[in-house]
């Protein structure tokens, strides 16, 4: 037993019965000393059955804080699990969730434990909950977290700090994590023990899909980033040489969501089933982005806003920020409630198009196991993604320093070979011109 919880008073061991009901504890135990105290013992007699104390282990208790000698009288009656169940559930105010933990504890009870007599043990589920006047299927969650939760956690359910629900799923996760929900649930924090369960939930999530996607097809990928080719139309030729098409080849089709949509299709091949895409687009095609975005199979669900530092061009407005969208297809779990970033992220710009690493940073949070790939990265790739566009490039190797002895060291594996005829098309190094390309 825990400190706290002891298995005997008065030299006399609790009865196992007895034991379904939780202890009392703190304030209420000290108020029920007292009145021992006062009173010079307890009110009624400790009940006796098989040597072991039946009823009143709290007054036994509290007689032995006391320094008073209890009395005590032996069981009368034939069936001891109902005596101690009604009086019990009489006596004390119970909430649901700590009377389904007696429930399974009564359907837990196997033959010959307290004794054979049928009467005491052999309970089924149903007839447990019906005698604690609770549901099946919470007393079926009970028993979860009687067999697989820790004493901590069963310890702040009979407490009624914590629900059942939330311990049977604080019981899935590792006993580090169950003892940092129970000791929230007993400082009475509801809302973190909610946010810390959810939080474990789907991280699990996501880790057995990035599991299955990596067992999976190569060249498919749960995550999907694309900073699509848009083109800008200006106000004059003067204009032109801040025009998207001066520093790389543009869409000329931007303002027609399903010719994007087929003129692109080859690159979404590598989407997986269950597939998050973030999009980048600007705020003249906005409204065209979504579409396309729902044109290629996902759900639009949210958006980023990245605030420049610096001002750009603009009709209706001088615009300072970009959007990053958010398309979900298949079963994506959301970020965790106290993950997720800002919707504005501020951050400065670089070269021309070039967007900022902390979205990718970001996204790494929220899916960390799950294959990554940028459509249109500019440079070298990311550890862990796969880069494809006219200007990406794989991740070079760490180069040892003539000091060193070292071998070397590949940051991320290396890109497979061009003639890796398993890899979509549009991967492959050899793939023809660029389809949104200008014509000459």
């Amino acid at each position: 037993m825990t400190e706290g919880h002891p298995s005997q008073a008065c030299g006399r061991k609790f009865h196992p019965l007895a034991n379904i009901f939780p202890l009392l504890e703190g304030e209420d135990f000290d108020q029920l000393v007292a009145s021992v105290k006062a009173s010079s013992g307890p009110r009624e007699p400790i009940v006796i059955h098989d040597g072991m104390i039946l009823d009143g282990r709290n007054r036994a208790r509290a007689c032995e804080a006391a320094g008073v000698t209890p009395f005590f009288k032996p069981f009368e009656g034939d069936d001891p699990v109902a005596y101690v169940v009604d009086l019990n559930l009489k006596r004390r105010h119970l909430n649901d969730d700590q009377r389904r933990m007696v429930a399974a504890k009564l359907a837990n009870m196997g033959r010959g434990r307290p004794s054979e007599n049928p009467a005491e043990c052999g309970i089924k589920v149903a007839d447990a909950a019906r005698m604690a006047n609770v549901d099946e299927p919470g007393t079926e969650r009970a028993r979860t977290v009687l067999a697989k939760a820790t004493p901590e956690i069963q310890t702040a359910v009979e407490r009624g700090k914590l629900s059942v629900s939330a311990a049977a799923q604080a019981a899935k996760l590792k006993p580090e994590k169950q003892s940092q929900i129970a000791a929230e649930a007993e400082a009475g924090r509801a809302n973190v023990v909610r946010k810390v369960i959810k939080q474990e939930a789907r991280a699990g999530r996501e880790r057995e899909l990035g599991g299955r996607q990596l067992a999976g097809p190569e060249g498919k990928f749960g995550v999907i980033v694309e900073d699509y080719e848009w083109d800008h139309e200006t106000w004059s030729e003067a204009g032109r040489d801040r025009a998207a098409e001066n520093h790389y080849p543009v869409s000329r089709d931007a303002h027609n969501a399903a010719e994007i949509v087929e003129r692109t299709k080859d690159r979404f091949t590598c989407a997986a089933d269950d597939c998050v895409c973030f999009m980048w687009a600007t705020l003249q095609h906005l409204a065209i982005a979504i579409d396309v975005l729902r044109q290629r199979g996902f759900e639009y669900k949210s958006s980023y806003a990245w605030g420049k530092d610096k001002i750009g061009l603009g009709y209706w407005s001088r615009e300072k920020h970009e959007i990053l969208l958010i398309g979900v297809k298949g079963n994506i779990a959301c970020p965790a409630p106290g993950t997720q970033w800002d919707s504005l992220v501020m951050a400065p710009r670089t070269e021309h198009s070039a967007k900022p690493e902390c979205f990718l940073e970001m996204i790494e949070q929220y899916f960390p196991t799950l294959p990554k790939i940028e459509l249109n990265r500019r440079g070298p790739a990311r550890k862990g993604w796969k880069p494809w566009g006219l200007e990406a490039e794989e991740q070079p190797e760490v180069q040892p320093s003539a000091q060193s002895a070292a071998p070397t060291v590949a940051i991320c594996p290396p890109a497979p070979l061009d003639d890796d005829l398993t890899l979509p098309s549009f991967l492959r190094r050899d793939h023809p011109d660029c389809p949104w390309r200008d014509p000459v």
